[in-house]
């Protein structure tokens, strides 16, 4: 069953994920990588939603494991699985614009879930309204911080919406030189 699974679809696919997984490992500003951008490609472009799923986290657990493993892991794969659901959403009409709003999105999401998680795990804020927004007003002025290029959240969104521009261009570029890749001709 497995072996039908592999097309040449899947290879670039998975190639892309890969390739991700790889570029995380190499030095960049702080936030600004490709994770995101793989969650939303896989989301997109894989077939199965299994592989959708798995493949993504796998190379991202991989590369965790490479980078060190950290007490906010659950809320970051949280939000990365919303960001291969967002894939999901635009898996029907891939534009610009829909590839564009995903990756503000996706960015917006990871902020949210993360700085929840943290205001739930830390004991320095006290766990009501008040202290959850005190968390997020933190968190902003963290992703502020301008040391490392323009802010944190701003390479987020910068990083996701360059590297979805690579992994969608490339492959909308490389289904129009090998058309068997592109399954709305079938």
């Amino acid at each position: 069953m497995l072996y039908k699974s592999i097309t040449p679809r899947f290879i670039v696919v998975f190639s892309v994920i890969l390739t991700a997984a790889l570029l995380r490992l190499l030095p960049h500003w702080p936030n600004f990588t490709p994770i995101a951008a793989m969650a939303l490609f896989a989301g997109t472009y894989f077939d199965r939603k299994q592989y959708a799923f798995a493949i993504p986290v796998a190379a991202m657990f991989i590369s965790d494991l490479i980078i060190g493993l950290h007490a906010n892991m659950p809320a970051v794969y949280l939000s990365f699985a919303i960001t291969v659901v967002l894939g999901m959403a635009i898996r029907k009409k891939v534009t610009v614009g829909s590839v564009l709003m995903a990756s503000i999105s996706s960015a917006i999401i990871f902020f949210l879930i993360t700085n929840f998680s943290s205001w739930l795990a830390m004991s320095l804020y006290p766990k009501n309204f008040t202290g959850l927004i005190e968390c997020y007003i933190a968190g902003l002025v963290f992703f502020r911080d301008t040391t490392y290029g323009f802010s944190f959240f701003m390479n987020d969104v910068l990083g996701t919406t360059f590297f979805s521009a690579v992994f969608y261009g490339a492959f909308y570029l490389v289904q129009m030189r090998f058309p068997v890749l592109d399954k709305s001709r079938f």
